[in-house]
């Protein structure tokens, strides 16, 4: 479906020579309301606030260099023969959740291995917040109008897309064709997670563990779909999506690990920190 293209300025702020972009805000303005929102819940528990917000100043800067790594293996070609410093530009986009997912991950780990504390209550209390940080930051995709799906048909466009906001189609609109807004798709996917991920742990209490496990199948299962919906997608080999086959792994893996850690009483303990009879 063609249209007139007329895109939102992808700057928030100019500071002379500087300029700050709306994908940098949005995605600080995502980490900041997970925070506020992880620290709240720690203080519930009794646990310590300075604890995650030490994770947090750790994860942050990792969780981008990982997610700028898995983005640049999996485009290589499309940075060779051009400036090296291209590489460094992700306020341009191209950053990969699941890079970011195994640097937070990995440096989650380490944290509470130090200050031994348990891994588990830490990811419990900030899944949520992971997934709301995930649903904000697919608008800073969307103020770069990329992470779209394919063109529209005239049908769906009359009978979905003409009742969304303006503003938003009109940045679907990209060189004079409509596109998916994917990134609209998985932001809601994702909110609705969230509200999901609360009601588990406040309502169910759920053994420990289970709700960053129950984070990772829900997450998956929602970006599988969409993933294949997806233009830009990172490739592996031929036509295997990489984020499709992370999904699946992830999925497998968590089911697995729940089932484990129940079987051997390692998860003994609920989310409120009351141990399992």
């Amino acid at each position: 479906m063609t249209c007139t293209p007329d895109a939102l300025d992808r700057v928030f702020l100019h500071l002379g020579p500087l300029n700050i972009y709306w994908y940098g805000v949005i995605i600080a303005t995502g980490a900041f309301l997970g925070l506020l929102i992880a620290t709240r819940e720690s203080e519930r528990l009794g646990i310590s606030k300075d604890y995650l917000i030490d994770i947090v100043v750790y994860a942050i800067p990792i969780s981008i260099i990982c997610a700028r790594i898995y983005y640049v293996i999996f485009e290589w070609d499309r940075y060779t023969g051009g400036p090296w410093w291209d590489v460094f530009a992700i306020w341009e986009g191209g950053i990969a959740i699941h890079g970011a997912l195994i640097g937070a991950t990995l440096t989650a780990l380490i944290y509470t291995r130090v200050k031994k504390i348990s891994f588990w209550q830490m990811v419990d209390i900030a899944a949520p917040s992971i997934l709301l940080g995930q649903g904000i930051g697919r608008w800073g995709n969307f103020m770069n109008q990329e992470a779209h799906g394919g063109p529209v048909s005239e049908s769906f466009y009359n009978n979905f897309m003409q009742y969304l906001p303006d503003f938003i189609n009109q940045q679907m609109c990209i060189e004079g064709t409509v596109y998916h807004p994917t990134f609209l798709y998985e932001s809601l996917w994702d909110l609705l997670g969230v509200v999901l991920l609360l009601i588990l742990r406040h309502k169910f209490n759920p053994r420990r563990g289970e709700v960053f496990l129950s984070y990772l199948i829900y997450y998956s299962i929602g970006r599988y779909f969409i993933e294949g919906m997806r233009t830009d997608s990172l490739y592996l080999i031929g036509h295997i999506r990489m984020a499709q086959l992370i999904s699946i792994i992830l999925v497998i893996a968590a089911l697995a690990v729940m089932f484990y850690r129940r079987k051997t009483g390692m998860a003994n303990k609920y989310y409120n920190g009351k141990q399992v009879h």
